[in-house]
């Protein structure tokens, strides 16, 4: 059983490491975007209880798994049972970069010109990310990262070989 938490900033390539490590290894994929919100306009988080039973209900089915994204809340939660962390700790230009050149993800909008629409909004929250003071922050992925005393991984770059 292999248990791998990433995490980092929109754009640094979390969804593209993730989907990599699950196919190489067998590995159930949960991209926690997919439950960290609730459904409509305009976007409003989940309540953590109600996150926390589908996190519940995923680890009850996956024996081993990678799950990813930037919400230390919902982290914080697996930190306990991960095996390993991997912090994609990529420079703000990497991640404005990899979300410009980001392809259609299809679990999350209904067409790429739908995605394309939110590009102006998710490129202000990427340059945000070190002056933030929320789950969502260098801050708080830095504590997580500090304080988890399994296997951890920090990467600075696009190479992301294992």
């Amino acid at each position: 059983m292999k248990k791998v938490l990433i995490f980092g900033n929109s754009g640094s390539g979390k969804s593209t490491l993730a989907s990599r490590l699950s196919r190489d290894s067998s590995l159930a994929h949960l991209d926690l975007d997919t439950l960290a919100w609730l459904p409509g306009m305009p976007p409003q988080r989940m309540p953590l209880e109600d996150a926390a039973k589908l996190l519940d209900a995923f680890l009850v089915d996956n024996s081993s798994w990678v799950i990813e994204g930037c919400y230390t809340d919902l982290l914080e939660l697996l930190g306990d049972l991960a095996d390993e962390i991997i912090y994609l700790k990529l420079p703000i230009a990497l991640c404005v970069a990899n979300a410009k050149n980001r392809s259609w993800e299809s679990h999350k909008y209904e067409s790429k010109a739908e995605q394309d629409q939110n590009l102006p909004m998710l490129l202000d929250w990427i340059v945000q990310y070190e002056e933030r003071d929320d789950v969502f922050s260098l801050q708080a992925h830095s504590r997580f990262y500090d304080n988890f005393a399994g296997r951890k991984v920090c990467l600075t770059d696009n190479d992301h070989r294992f």
